[in-house]
């Protein structure tokens, strides 16, 4: 077997983070000198910070807002990210359940490439924005569907368990491009979106500049990159898997409130 990339992780009931190899294609994870599959450990969530999320950075998000920007309440396209967060409450981890309010119909996937802060990045250039990078990791920025980003949809994309991540983060290296990687998300294994973070309107080291000018990322910190334009609509008992090339796959089912086991531990 291949082994080529590392990553870290957190397993459930532990609070350190964890080091293995995983193959190309992500598989077998090489780990105290054994090899496991996918469903073989008990995965947690890999990081421990905030989690930054960034709206209407795919070219194709913005495109699809049309001549709204321009009315109002907007008056204008964004100048600067349109920037939120995903609070603890909303993370949980590879294979948890998403549980979908009993008062919903669907859901929407928010398929997102998070960057992993390594230290602390106040004002950073971006020709030097690499050197604050630990990884990637993989996230769903699940939210109910909602059409406004005039203001903070926090009734729409804080609710517990709408923010799946990980399995891990795979650490940085020369050979992964952050600004160049496929994103595919399969529902019920049926391919329902692909895009890419060529498409981004700011690329990841020019987010991370216009982020740090006004704030502080901590490490552990995780910056979502943005959210393709068309997310899929999902409802209970879908499957859910994001791939996100070189990185690997997030997988969790969603289910209906009150079936749902939440408690992972952070």
């Amino acid at each position: 077997m291949e082994l080529e990339t590392k990553i870290k992780f957190k397993l459930q009931g532990k609070s350190i983070l964890e080091e293995a190899s995983i193959d190309k294609k992500g598989n077998q994870i090489l780990f105290q000198g054994a090899n496991y599959k996918m469903n073989q450990l008990p995965w947690d969530v890999p990081i421990s910070g905030t989690i930054c999320g960034t709206l209407l950075n795919y070219k194709g998000a913005l495109e699809a807002m049309g001549d709204k920007l321009n009315q109002a309440p907007y008056q204008s396209p964004p100048k600067a990210p349109i920037l939120y967060i995903k609070p603890v409450n909303t993370m949980i981890s590879y294979d948890t359940p998403i549980p979908i309010p009993s008062d919903i119909q669907e859901l929407e996937v928010g398929a997102a490439l998070g960057i992993v802060i390594s230290r602390p990045a106040t004002k950073v250039k971006e020709n030097q924005a690499f050197n604050y990078i630990a990884g990637y990791t993989i996230v769903n920025d699940i939210s109910i569907p909602h059409k406004s980003v005039y203001r903070p949809a926090i009734s729409e994309k804080a609710r517990d368990g709408f923010c799946p991540i990980g399995p891990w983060i795979v650490e940085k290296s020369a050979h992964i491009n952050p600004d160049n990687l496929t994103i595919k998300v399969f529902v019920n294994e049926v391919l329902r979106q692909e895009n890419t973070t060529a498409n981004l309107i700011r690329p990841v080291l020019k987010l991370l500049q216009d982020i740090t000018e006004f704030m502080t990322l901590n490490p552990g910190d995780t910056v979502l990159v943005g959210i393709p334009e068309n997310p899929p609509k999902v409802k209970a008992g879908d499957r859910i898997r994001i791939e996100i090339e070189q990185i690997g796959n997030l997988e969790n089912t969603v289910v209906h409130e009150k079936n749902a086991a939440l408690g992972v531990s952070i």
